[in-house]
């Protein structure tokens, strides 16, 4: 009787300390948590069409973010960074308007799809998925910014650059 007292007591000692353990640690991360401000992501309409336009208005933030014109490059997947080739066929898009925040446009191919947040002097690219059967590539630089997506021979190419004035968007396919 006594041996199993003092296994009650142990195991009643072990739910006590894993108690105040698990209490201890949730109290921390959600002191930490609650100062922290969360804006949830944009979303976009998905349409038919090739290219749609959203406006993008600033969302309240307890923290103000600015756009940095120009991003650093960071190429993803490989270290080798493609030469661009001008475009064969050019997707025609409006130009972005004068506003600071720029347009948000998405660009429906056929290997996926690619949205991009215009300004007038810079891009910045918002998401990029692949369709099913498709892989995809993305490289940027301080003046462009490339997508690739792959499927067994079939390549499409979307090229983003800025270089010699607002960002123009070229979708190719090879």
């Amino acid at each position: 009787m006594a041996a199993m007292l003092r296994g009650l007591a142990h195991v009643l000692a072990w739910l006590l300390a894993t108690g105040a353990a698990v209490t201890l640690s949730w109290w921390g991360v959600h002191t930490v948590m609650a100062g922290t401000a969360y804006d949830p992501p944009r979303a976009l309409p998905i349409t038919a069409g090739h290219a749609t336009t959203q406006e993008s208005k600033p969302l309240a933030s307890a923290t103000p973010s600015t756009p940095t014109p120009t991003p650093k490059p960071t190429p993803s997947k490989t270290s080798a960074e493609p030469k661009p080739t001008p475009s064969k066929t050019p997707t025609t898009s409006p130009s972005p308007t004068t506003s600071a925040a720029g347009q948000v446009k998405s660009y429906d191919t056929e290997g996926g799809r690619v949205v991009f947040d215009l300004t007038d002097t810079y891009a910045t690219l918002v998401s990029a998925t692949p369709g099913p059967g498709w892989s995809m590539q993305v490289w940027k630089t301080e003046t462009w910014i490339r997508l690739e997506f792959a499927s067994g021979a079939d390549r499409v190419s979307v090229f983003c650059t800025w270089h010699d004035g607002p960002p123009q968007v070229d979708v190719e396919n090879y």
